[in-house]
């Protein structure tokens, strides 16, 4: 009994940390379907996005095919680390706080904050913003950041908003005169709109990568085959088809990184 107890206990403790997964099995990768451009339901029915064309790329290198579940964004912690999803994916911002609970490939995307003007604006960056009008995504990143530096560059009245849309009407119609925001969303806007141009990126030092269970088999070979990816090109060209241009050289979308750990 004591060694079919110890067996069976080995067996599960494998099962969850993805060493018991034949090779042949579907990679499951758990996302927030509806958060575009990283991944959503296109007309057709189908899962599209960054993050999707991304694990599948990794998924191919695997050997596997993707499987994907649709789970609300505070579900996907839960549902790496009980072994539910092998991999989570919806713009996963890598904190400490985090790496205390779960793994992290390498980042693959610097999720920057943009100041976006229209393309006739007299703004050329955040020095312009003197009296102007600055539209913000309530409770945001880019609120956060705007508050803290409005009378560093004397902005006027911060307007906020409950997503890009209502913002992007007001900036056209100029009762905004800038909308700051998180950059990936706006490229993929922006990026078959001329009349828009983005005047400013502003670093924050936040970055997107894949969540994973602590201890999992799993880590390693996923991460390598990140690495693979971001060395051949294809994130380049991933980001250029999502976003509609190149990556920055120095950003984690192309540069190979260590992996995150708990500073």
């Amino acid at each position: 009994m004591p060694l079919l107890r110890a067996l069976i206990i080995t067996v599960t403790l494998l099962a969850l940390s993805g060493v018991g997964r034949a090779a042949g099995e579907p990679l499951v990768l758990g996302a927030n379907i509806g958060n575009v451009p990283w991944e959503f339901q296109a007309r057709g029915g189908a899962y599209e996005g960054f993050e999707i064309d991304l694990v599948r790329a990794l998924a191919a290198r695997l050997g596997r095919t993707l499987e994907i579940r649709n789970i609300p964004f505070n579900g996907l912690f839960a549902a790496v680390q009980s072994g539910r999803i092998d991999v989570a994916a919806s713009s996963i911002s890598v904190t400490p706080q985090r790496l205390t609970q779960v793994a992290f490939t390498q980042p693959f995307y610097d999720s920057d904050q943009s100041l976006t003007v229209l393309r006739s604006s007299p703004i050329e960056g955040l020095g312009d913003l003197t009296g102007r009008r600055v539209g913000v995504d309530t409770g945001s990143t880019g609120d956060i950041w705007a508050s803290a530096n409005q009378s560093r560059y004397g902005m006027g009245a911060l307007a906020r908003y409950e997503g890009l849309a209502p913002a992007m009407l007001d900036l056209q119609s100029r009762r905004l005169d800038a909308y700051l925001s998180d950059i990936p969303s706006l490229l993929y806007y922006a990026k078959d709109k001329p009349f828009l141009r983005i005047a400013e990126r502003i670093p924050t030092g936040e970055r997107y990568a894949l969540m994973l269970a602590k201890g999992g088999a799993l880590l390693e070979p996923l991460n390598a085959a990140l690495s693979a990816l971001k060395t051949e090109g294809v994130l380049a060209e991933l980001h250029e088809k999502w976003f509609g241009e190149a990556p920055a050289a120095s950003s984690s979308t192309v540069t190979v990184l260590p992996l995150p750990s708990v500073p």
